[in-house]
């Protein structure tokens, strides 16, 4: 007796929540790594950017809002980068190029941009060391996502 197993595509969304998921967990343990304190410190300083300085004095709470908004914050990433590879296949074909690229402007958007206009605290120390750190950390965010993208797009063009 065979067993027959087809493989459906996956949904945009379903494709964006995996890879999201994925890259930001990886991203969460990654920052905990580069700074030296355990995750719990990470999704604090998360909740930060809205909470300031109350969010390391709380209790749980925090902890859980910074878990939401970096997985919120991680699948509407992989969300925009699948919703623009749909209109630009180059990106599913150059999975590697285009990830590096993402993830290197996902970290000026978010260091340039996003954190001087948080409650964030405190602001990092920023080292050379610490620069060349985080930037990969973002490069492999980057690539997560677009080789999800890219595995996703394979599955779509055989559907």
């Amino acid at each position: 007796m065979s067993v027959v197993t087809t493989s459906r595509p996956l949904s945009l969304g379903k494709a964006a929540a995996i890879t999201g998921l994925v890259a930001g967990t990886l991203d969460v343990f990654a920052a905990s790594g580069i700074n030296g304190v355990p995750p719990t410190i990470i999704l604090r300083a998360i909740a930060s950017g809205l909470l300031g300085a109350r969010a390391y004095m709380a209790g749980i709470g925090p902890i859980w809002l910074g878990t939401g908004l970096q997985i919120a914050i991680s699948i509407l990433l992989a969300a925009i980068y699948t919703m623009v590879a749909t209109r630009m296949p180059v990106l599913w074909r150059r999975p590697i190029l285009f990830g590096l690229l993402y993830g290197l402007g996902i970290f000026i958007i978010m260091n340039m941009l996003v954190a001087p206009l948080s409650a964030a605290t405190p602001r990092p120390h920023v080292t050379l060391v610490w620069l060349l750190l985080n930037v990969a950390a973002m490069l492999v965010f980057g690539l997560i996502v677009s080789l999800g993208t890219a595995r996703l797009g394979a599955r779509l063009a055989a559907a």
